[in-house]
């Protein structure tokens, strides 16, 4: 049978020749999910053999990332704010960027005081998850349209144990308006914020694979900002805030909209490319 280094040699050259990027990174992953160690830990184990059921699984694997099937995908999961968020095709896959919504969310409020929190579009519920794990005193509500979506959503909440704190809707927000009329200290989201028109221009990877209602709102790619600004008013109380992750150059509209409907003191936090990636806005 062959061995670890081999079979990653063998599946970085079959990756790389159907264009994935940084395929040696995919294999390793890849194979450490199945011999259930750390990437690094193939390091130590070049030389050691898989067994059939090993390769034949590796195998099975590497062709489905071969089809650009992302990777997070097929492992079933994926790392964000330093915990693990189970994914599937129901979910968009949790990305590095929206960590920083995450951070400027902490970045304003005590992690003591008690907070109410509504998280618009949870999908995965990897915000509402990492708000509500670093929060202590959060009520955190995490609302979707999608029935599939709450499903993943609501096996992460149970494995991070996080279930008296995070309250699970199927709803849309404009339904939220008379039960919850100013309940919450802010509202957080990152919303479908890809235009339609742009849509087929993005990787295969999402194209292929990813929910396409949870990418391009099949218009401008503000309408979802538009809406939630407009419900916000009434859900959140006085001094609430909302907390917006955009896309590149959606900065100054999106600040036009929170301003247009009340909001003041609209703050935006960079991204590592210097990117405006989360918008903040209070209403006053």
């Amino acid at each position: 049978m062959p061995n670890v280094l081999e079979l990653i040699r063998l599946s970085t050259d079959f990756l790389s020749k159907k264009g994935i990027e940084s395929p040696r990174l995919n294999a390793e992953l890849l194979l450490a999910d199945i011999l259930k160690c750390k990437r690094l830990d193939l390091y130590l184990a070049f030389e050691k053999p898989l067994k059939t059921n090993e390769v034949d699984l590796y195998r099975e694997y590497i062709l489905r990332r071969s089809k650009f099937e992302p990777l997070q995908y097929i492992l079933g999961k994926v790392e964000f704010y330093g915990i693990e968020i189970k994914v599937n095709k129901s979910v968009l896959i949790p990305r590095q960027e929206t960590e920083i919504l995450i951070d400027a969310v902490l970045n304003s409020f005590d992690k003591n005081t008690p907070v109410n929190i509504l998280d618009v579009g949870t999908g995965s519920g990897n915000i509402a998850a990492a708000l509500a794990a670093n929060l202590p005193n959060a009520t955190v509500y995490a609302i979707d349209i999608s029935m599939d979506a709450i499903k993943i959503a609501e096996e992460n909440f149970e494995s991070l144990m996080l279930n008296g704190r995070v309250k699970i809707i199927n709803a849309d927000i404009n339904d939220l308006e008379n039960e919850l009329n100013h309940s919450f200290d802010l509202i957080v989201s990152n919303p479908p914020y890809v235009a339609l028109d742009e849509y087929n221009n993005l990787q295969k990877e999402i194209i292929n694979y990813e929910p396409k209602i949870a990418v391009t709102d099949m218009g401008d790619g503000f309408k979802f900002y538009n809406q939630i600004t407009l419900r916000g008013k009434k859900l959140l109380k006085t001094k609430g805030k909302i907390f917006f992750e955009t896309g590149m150059g959606q900065f100054e509209k999106v600040t036009e909209i929170l301003v247009q409907n009340g909001f003041q003191n609209v703050k935006t936090v960079k991204d590592y490319l210097g990117i405006n990636r989360v918008i903040i806005g209070e209403l006053i």
